[in-house]
């Protein structure tokens, strides 16, 4: 079983660290992958550099041996497609290996929007991280794939969602890279090896 959650972290904060751990706790993942994108398709290219964030990614998560930092979205030119990502994990793990994509509660909004988003259930589940006020609408197109049954992703590869409430973590890397520009200190929104990197390579400053 593999635990896959991608972002830009530009730069990782606490909020995408808690996500990731509590989804790996809750499914016993024991082979989380963090992966930064390279040319996201629905935001503004990262300001840091790709070594930069991958750097980054590798300070803040290298006292849990769960979580792993994984660079294939970085050496693969072109958009960073969530479903071409997918892919290759399914051709790395085989046809019966559970994959897990977690994805947040306002990026599954606009799932249908995504590149060849109606394949994504072939090759992964969906686990849908939300805030416990948070709920979907009902009568939706994603109504016949929803499991509350965690064995349920655990046992078979592919083709379910999971709405997993998570700890609320008002935390943003648009946030962290505002209060550096205005030469403020974001100290325990991220790790200190994170803000240490960043203050030595004078990241997200003017």
């Amino acid at each position: 079983m593999i635990g896959i959650l991608g972002g830009t972290f530009d730069p990782i904060h606490h909020a995408h660290l808690r996500t990731a751990l509590e989804v790996a706790e809750h499914f016993g993942i024991t082979d989380m992958r963090l992966i930064p994108g390279n040319v996201p398709p629905h935001r503004p290219q990262p300001l840091a550099t790709p070594a930069q964030r991958f750097a980054m990614l590798q300070a803040a998560i290298a006292a849990e041996p769960r979580l792993h930092a994984d660079d294939r979205e970085l050496r693969r030119a072109g958009q960073s497609y969530s479903f071409d990502t997918l892919q290759t994990f399914r051709a790395e793990s085989g046809d019966e290996c559970p994959l897990l994509f977690t994805l947040g509660f306002d990026a599954f909004q606009h799932f249908q929007r995504w590149h060849r988003w109606d394949e994504i259930l072939t090759l992964t589940h969906l686990v849908v991280v939300q805030r416990p006020a948070y709920s979907l609408p009902p009568n939706a197109w994603y109504e016949p794939y929803l499991s509350t049954n965690p064995d349920d992703l655990r046992t078979t590869p592919a083709g379910r969602i999971y709405l997993l409430p998570v700890t609320a973590l008002d935390i943003s890397a648009t946030q962290v890279r505002g209060l550096l520009k205005q030469g403020k200190n974001p100290r325990y929104l991220l790790p200190d090896s994170v803000l240490d990197y960043i203050q030595r390579h004078q990241l997200y400053c003017e």
